[in-house]
Protein backbone atom coordinates (compact mmCIF):
# COMPACT_ATOMS: atom_id res chain seq x y z
CA UNK A 1 0.00 0.00 0.00
CA UNK A 2 1.77 2.93 -1.30
CA UNK A 3 0.03 6.67 -0.75
CA UNK A 4 1.88 9.93 -2.54
CA UNK A 5 2.33 12.73 -0.07
CA UNK A 6 1.68 16.26 -2.03
CA UNK A 7 2.27 18.95 0.45
CA UNK A 8 0.75 22.51 0.72
CA UNK A 9 2.32 26.20 -0.77
CA UNK A 10 5.33 27.24 1.08
CA UNK A 11 6.18 23.87 3.01
CA UNK A 12 7.99 20.83 2.40
CA UNK A 13 7.17 17.18 2.34
CA UNK A 14 8.89 16.91 5.64
CA UNK A 15 6.64 19.34 7.25
CA UNK A 16 3.26 17.44 5.80
CA UNK A 17 4.79 14.30 7.52
CA UNK A 18 4.47 16.49 10.45
CA UNK A 19 1.22 17.57 10.30
CA UNK A 20 -0.72 14.50 9.73
CA UNK A 21 1.60 12.99 12.20
CA UNK A 22 -1.52 12.38 14.74
CA UNK A 23 -4.01 10.33 12.22
CA UNK A 24 -1.08 8.90 10.63
CA UNK A 25 0.18 6.95 13.72
CA UNK A 26 -3.96 5.51 13.91
CA UNK A 27 -3.69 3.87 10.85
CA UNK A 28 -2.30 0.25 10.12
CA UNK A 29 0.76 -0.88 9.74
CA UNK A 30 2.36 -1.34 6.41
CA UNK A 31 1.29 1.62 4.63
CA UNK A 32 3.98 3.25 2.42
CA UNK A 33 4.16 7.04 2.90
CA UNK A 34 5.85 9.26 -0.19
CA UNK A 35 6.60 12.57 1.35
CA UNK A 36 8.00 14.43 -2.06
CA UNK A 37 9.03 18.22 -2.01
CA UNK A 38 8.13 20.22 -4.83
CA UNK A 39 10.38 21.30 -7.58
CA UNK A 40 10.45 25.40 -7.02
CA UNK A 41 11.96 26.98 -3.72
CA UNK A 42 9.19 29.09 -2.33
CA UNK A 43 8.89 31.73 0.91
CA UNK A 44 7.29 29.85 3.49
CA UNK A 45 3.72 29.62 3.72
CA UNK A 46 1.66 32.63 6.14
CA UNK A 47 2.73 31.49 9.60
CA UNK A 48 4.74 28.79 8.78
CA UNK A 49 8.02 29.51 9.52
CA UNK A 50 6.92 30.34 13.11
CA UNK A 51 7.04 26.23 13.52
CA UNK A 52 9.08 24.66 11.36
CA UNK A 53 12.97 25.84 9.77
CA UNK A 54 13.09 25.80 5.71
CA UNK A 55 13.44 25.11 3.35
CA UNK A 56 10.27 25.45 1.69
CA UNK A 57 9.07 24.71 -1.47
CA UNK A 58 6.03 25.31 -3.85
CA UNK A 59 4.46 23.11 -6.87
CA UNK A 60 4.50 25.93 -9.58
CA UNK A 61 5.87 29.63 -9.57
CA UNK A 62 2.38 30.91 -10.85
CA UNK A 63 -1.16 30.32 -11.27
CA UNK A 64 -1.02 30.07 -14.83
CA UNK A 65 -2.26 27.19 -16.92
CA UNK A 66 1.20 26.42 -18.15
CA UNK A 67 2.97 26.44 -15.05
CA UNK A 68 -0.25 23.95 -13.58
CA UNK A 69 -0.14 21.88 -16.75
CA UNK A 70 3.91 21.53 -16.40
CA UNK A 71 3.15 20.62 -12.65
CA UNK A 72 0.79 17.85 -13.75
CA UNK A 73 3.07 16.42 -16.43
CA UNK A 74 6.47 16.56 -13.95
CA UNK A 75 3.59 14.43 -11.25
CA UNK A 76 3.00 12.32 -13.88
CA UNK A 77 6.85 11.50 -14.83
CA UNK A 78 7.19 11.05 -10.73
CA UNK A 79 4.54 8.61 -10.81
CA UNK A 80 5.69 6.69 -13.44
CA UNK A 81 8.87 6.13 -11.89
CA UNK A 82 8.05 5.86 -8.51
CA UNK A 83 5.11 4.67 -8.52
CA UNK A 84 1.99 2.91 -8.77
CA UNK A 85 0.36 4.66 -5.61
CA UNK A 86 -2.84 3.27 -4.35
CA UNK A 87 -4.04 7.07 -2.67
CA UNK A 88 -2.52 10.72 -3.10
CA UNK A 89 -3.24 12.65 0.24
CA UNK A 90 -2.93 16.00 -0.33
CA UNK A 91 -3.22 18.92 1.42
CA UNK A 92 -4.10 23.22 0.08
CA UNK A 93 -1.93 23.45 -3.44
CA UNK A 94 -1.29 19.94 -3.20
CA UNK A 95 -5.04 19.38 -3.95
CA UNK A 96 -4.85 21.74 -6.90
CA UNK A 97 -2.38 19.76 -8.27
CA UNK A 98 -3.82 16.51 -7.22
CA UNK A 99 -7.52 17.68 -8.81
CA UNK A 100 -5.62 19.26 -11.44
CA UNK A 101 -4.03 16.11 -12.96
CA UNK A 102 -6.86 14.13 -12.13
CA UNK A 103 -8.82 16.18 -14.60
CA UNK A 104 -6.41 16.04 -17.42
CA UNK A 105 -6.08 12.15 -16.78
CA UNK A 106 -9.72 11.90 -17.55
CA UNK A 107 -10.15 14.49 -20.22
CA UNK A 108 -6.69 13.00 -22.32
CA UNK A 109 -5.79 9.64 -21.43
CA UNK A 110 -8.86 7.82 -19.73
CA UNK A 111 -7.61 4.68 -20.91
CA UNK A 112 -4.36 4.99 -18.40
CA UNK A 113 -4.33 4.49 -14.59
CA UNK A 114 -4.83 7.49 -12.94
CA UNK A 115 -2.09 8.84 -10.78
CA UNK A 116 -3.69 6.96 -7.99
CA UNK A 117 -6.56 4.80 -7.37
CA UNK A 118 -8.16 7.16 -4.69
CA UNK A 119 -7.71 10.30 -3.33
CA UNK A 120 -7.95 12.22 0.08
CA UNK A 121 -8.03 16.00 -0.57
CA UNK A 122 -7.23 18.21 2.71
CA UNK A 123 -7.83 22.00 3.07
CA UNK A 124 -7.62 22.64 -0.62
CA UNK A 125 -10.09 23.15 -4.06
CA UNK A 126 -9.43 22.85 -7.48
CA UNK A 127 -8.06 25.52 -10.26
CA UNK A 128 -10.38 27.54 -11.56
CA UNK A 129 -8.86 28.30 -14.33
CA UNK A 130 -7.97 24.49 -14.92
CA UNK A 131 -11.89 23.90 -15.15
CA UNK A 132 -12.77 26.75 -17.38
CA UNK A 133 -10.15 25.55 -19.70
CA UNK A 134 -11.75 21.64 -20.06
CA UNK A 135 -15.46 23.29 -20.10
CA UNK A 136 -16.43 24.02 -16.19
CA UNK A 137 -18.42 27.19 -15.21
CA UNK A 138 -17.37 28.81 -12.68
CA UNK A 139 -19.81 31.18 -11.40
CA UNK A 140 -19.46 35.05 -10.83
CA UNK A 141 -20.01 34.76 -7.13
CA UNK A 142 -17.61 31.27 -6.91
CA UNK A 143 -14.72 33.71 -8.44
CA UNK A 144 -15.57 36.40 -5.55
CA UNK A 145 -15.45 34.31 -2.81
CA UNK A 146 -11.94 32.67 -4.24
CA UNK A 147 -10.33 36.05 -4.61
CA UNK A 148 -11.78 37.01 -0.65
CA UNK A 149 -10.76 34.05 0.85
CA UNK A 150 -7.22 34.19 -0.79
CA UNK A 151 -6.78 37.35 1.00
CA UNK A 152 -8.38 36.55 4.21
CA UNK A 153 -6.19 33.29 4.14
CA UNK A 154 -3.03 35.72 4.19
CA UNK A 155 -4.38 37.68 7.29
CA UNK A 156 -5.55 34.72 9.77
CA UNK A 157 -2.90 32.50 9.07
CA UNK A 158 0.14 35.08 9.38
CA UNK A 159 2.75 35.06 11.88
CA UNK A 160 1.19 38.39 13.25
CA UNK A 161 -2.44 36.97 13.79
CA UNK A 162 -0.76 33.08 15.24
CA UNK A 163 1.12 34.97 18.04
CA UNK A 164 -1.88 37.93 18.90
CA UNK A 165 -4.82 35.07 18.52
CA UNK A 166 -3.81 31.47 18.55
CA UNK A 167 -6.24 29.40 17.48
CA UNK A 168 -9.18 31.79 17.55
CA UNK A 169 -7.53 33.86 14.47
CA UNK A 170 -9.58 31.44 12.39
CA UNK A 171 -12.87 33.07 11.26
CA UNK A 172 -13.52 31.72 7.86
CA UNK A 173 -15.57 33.96 5.57
CA UNK A 174 -18.61 34.63 7.04
CA UNK A 175 -19.44 37.51 4.85
CA UNK A 176 -19.44 35.47 1.76
CA UNK A 177 -20.14 31.79 2.58
CA UNK A 178 -22.97 32.98 4.71
CA UNK A 179 -26.45 31.00 5.09
CA UNK A 180 -25.11 28.72 2.10
CA UNK A 181 -25.32 24.97 2.37
CA UNK A 182 -22.45 22.51 0.95
CA UNK A 183 -24.89 21.65 -2.15
CA UNK A 184 -25.88 25.61 -2.95
CA UNK A 185 -21.89 25.92 -3.05
CA UNK A 186 -21.48 23.16 -5.07
CA UNK A 187 -24.21 24.51 -7.09
CA UNK A 188 -21.78 27.49 -8.46
CA UNK A 189 -19.52 25.34 -10.68
CA UNK A 190 -21.36 23.34 -13.56
CA UNK A 191 -19.68 20.27 -14.58
CA UNK A 192 -19.29 18.73 -17.28
CA UNK A 193 -17.77 15.61 -15.89
CA UNK A 194 -16.49 14.51 -12.39
CA UNK A 195 -13.40 12.76 -10.79
CA UNK A 196 -14.84 9.08 -10.95
CA UNK A 197 -11.99 7.72 -8.37
CA UNK A 198 -13.00 7.34 -4.62
CA UNK A 199 -12.61 10.81 -2.61
CA UNK A 200 -12.18 12.28 0.59
CA UNK A 201 -13.00 15.44 1.25
CA UNK A 202 -11.44 17.47 4.70
CA UNK A 203 -12.30 20.98 4.84
CA UNK A 204 -12.93 22.96 8.02
CA UNK A 205 -15.67 25.48 8.22
CA UNK A 206 -13.54 28.04 9.66
CA UNK A 207 -11.02 28.17 7.43
CA UNK A 208 -11.45 31.35 4.99
CA UNK A 209 -10.83 28.32 1.89
CA UNK A 210 -13.49 26.22 3.00
CA UNK A 211 -16.10 27.20 0.10
CA UNK A 212 -13.12 25.71 -2.10
CA UNK A 213 -12.69 22.69 -0.82
CA UNK A 214 -16.62 22.22 -1.33
CA UNK A 215 -16.40 23.29 -4.62
CA UNK A 216 -13.53 20.35 -4.86
CA UNK A 217 -16.11 17.44 -2.84
CA UNK A 218 -18.85 19.28 -6.14
CA UNK A 219 -16.98 18.26 -9.29
CA UNK A 220 -15.99 14.13 -7.71
CA UNK A 221 -18.89 11.67 -8.13
CA UNK A 222 -20.91 11.77 -5.42
CA UNK A 223 -21.37 8.11 -5.44
CA UNK A 224 -17.91 7.61 -4.65
CA UNK A 225 -17.14 10.74 -2.33
CA UNK A 226 -17.25 11.16 1.59
CA UNK A 227 -16.85 14.70 3.12
CA UNK A 228 -15.69 15.85 6.27
CA UNK A 229 -15.93 18.98 8.42
CA UNK A 230 -13.14 19.20 10.85
CA UNK A 231 -14.53 22.58 11.79
CA UNK A 232 -11.19 24.64 12.42
CA UNK A 233 -9.31 26.67 9.94
CA UNK A 234 -6.22 26.19 7.67
CA UNK A 235 -4.92 23.40 9.22
CA UNK A 236 -5.49 19.53 10.26
CA UNK A 237 -6.37 19.82 14.00
CA UNK A 238 -4.45 17.47 15.85
CA UNK A 239 -7.60 16.71 19.05
CA UNK A 240 -8.31 13.13 18.86
CA UNK A 241 -11.78 13.12 17.47
CA UNK A 242 -10.56 14.82 14.53
CA UNK A 243 -7.80 12.14 14.13
CA UNK A 244 -9.99 9.73 14.56
CA UNK A 245 -12.66 10.68 11.92
CA UNK A 246 -9.59 11.00 8.99
CA UNK A 247 -7.90 7.51 9.95
CA UNK A 248 -11.86 6.10 9.49
CA UNK A 249 -11.86 8.14 6.35
CA UNK A 250 -8.77 7.07 5.09
CA UNK A 251 -9.21 3.26 5.37
CA UNK A 252 -12.52 3.95 3.77
CA UNK A 253 -10.70 5.48 0.42
CA UNK A 254 -8.27 2.75 1.03
CA UNK A 255 -11.18 0.02 0.85
CA UNK A 256 -12.96 1.62 -1.60
CA UNK A 257 -9.60 1.78 -4.47
CA UNK A 258 -9.22 -1.40 -4.31
CA UNK A 259 -12.39 -2.45 -5.24
CA UNK A 260 -11.90 -0.27 -8.27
Amino acid sequence: MKVLCLHGKGTSGSIFRSQISSFRGKLPEGIEFDFVDGPFNSNAAAGIDLFYDPPYYSWWESDSIDDIRSACEWLNEYVAKNGPYDVGLMFSQGCVLGSSALLIHQEETPHLPPPFKSAIFVCGGPSSTVLEEMGFHVSAEARERDIASRKALALQAGSSAVLARGSDRWTGLPSLNSGLSDDQLREEITSPYRIDIPTVHIYGSKDPRYASGVHLSGICDPAKRRTFNHEGGHEIPRTAAVSNSIAGLFKWVIEQGDAQ
